[in-house]
């Protein structure tokens, strides 16, 4: 099992890039329709963003980061979609960089 920090924000990622979606499909809704989900998904959201940032911080410490590519990290979680994108990409550089097993 992993427990790397930047195992913990691919994990965090995810939900949090599709909260945020939610949020914004929400809040539209509630100013065209009598439907109202934003206290209960801005509550959601503000929760897994703030796992996301204290765990992108934790992996800028722990795998040593340029300020830029934390910056980057951090702004990918403000884009719609762009926690996605995160997952992905530090999914795709955990594979790299992990030992094999061979």
């Amino acid at each position: 099992m992993k427990t790397t920090a930047v195992h913990r924000l691919r994990l965090v990622s995810m939900p949090e890039g599709v909260s945020f979606v939610l949020l914004l499909i929400c809040t539209y809704l509630k100013y065209t329709t009598s439907f109202n989900a934003v206290p209960v998904l801005g509550m959601l959201h503000g929760c897994l963003f703030t796992a996301y940032a204290i765990f992108a911080l934790m992996a800028w410490r722990e795998q040593r980061w340029t300020f830029g590519r934390f910056v980057w990290i951090m702004a990918l979680s403000v884009i719609p979609f762009g926690g996605i994108y995160a997952e992905r990409l530090l999914g795709r550089e955990e594979r790299e960089t992990a030992p094999s097993m061979a």
